[in-house]
C-alpha cells in the first residue's frame, strides 16, 4: 500500500536559510518535512526529530512559508491544507500516519521499532491521525507566526 501522491521533485526552492545564509540546496535525495509552522504540536514534533535525528537525514519547511507554499501549489494541493504533515522522499510524497511512521524509522534510539505500527491499514491509522489534527489547536495551542528553529538548526530548514 503506497500513501505516496505526487511525483514531482522540482519543488526545493530557494538557497538561503532563515537566517539568509546561503544554503545548499537540498539533492533529490534529501527528505523533507513539511510541517504547519503554526501548530505547537507540529512544530514540538519538528523538535523532537530534530534531537533524533543524529545523522542530518531531514530538512524541514513550514507549509506557511516560500519553499511549503511552491511544494503545494507543484503538487497541485490546495495551499490552504494545513492538516497533515508531509514527507517528500525522493519523489514520493507521504501523509499524515504514513509520513510521521516513515519518519520515525530513520530517527535514533527505539524510535524505528514505531515504524511496525505501518502494518496497521492507514485508514485505521489515518482516523487517529485526523482526530488528533482536528483537535490540535484546542489542546497543544497556535501561535500567532511560523516557530523560528534555534541558531544550531537554521542550516537544515527551507525558506
Amino acid at each position: 500500500m503506497n500513501e505516496a501522491f505526487g511525483e514531482d521533485s522540482s519543488t526545493h526552492h530557494g538557497r538561503q536559510n532563515l537566517a539568509g545564509e546561503a544554503n545548499p540546496q537540498p539533492s533529490s535525495n534529501t527528505p523533507v518535512i513539511y510541517f504547519d509552522g503554526e501548530c505547537n504540536l507540529c512544530s514540538g514534533a519538528v523538535q523532537f526529530i530534530l534531537r533524533r535525528d543524529k545523522q542530518e537525514r531531514f530538512r524541514f519547511a513550514s507549509l506557511q512559508g516560500q519553499s511549503g507554499q511552491a511544494f503545494l501549489s507543484a503538487n497541485k494541493i490546495p495551499g490552504e491544507q494545513y492538516d497533515t504533515v508531509i514527507l517528500q522522499e525522493g519523489e514520493k510524497i507521504y501523509t499524515r500516519s504514513t509520513a510521521a511512521l516513515r519518519v520515525c524509522k530513520y530517527l535514533n534510539g527505539l524510535w524505528p521499532l514505531v515504524y511496525l505500527f505501518i502494518i496497521i491499514p492507514s485508514f485505521i491509522r489515518d482516523g487517529i491521525y485526523n482526530f488528533i489534527s482536528r483537535n490540535r489547536f484546542a489542546w497543544f495551542g497556535k501561535r500567532e507566526s511560523c516557530w523560528l528553529p534555534e541558531p544550531k538548526w537554521m542550516n537544515r530548514f527551507l525558506p
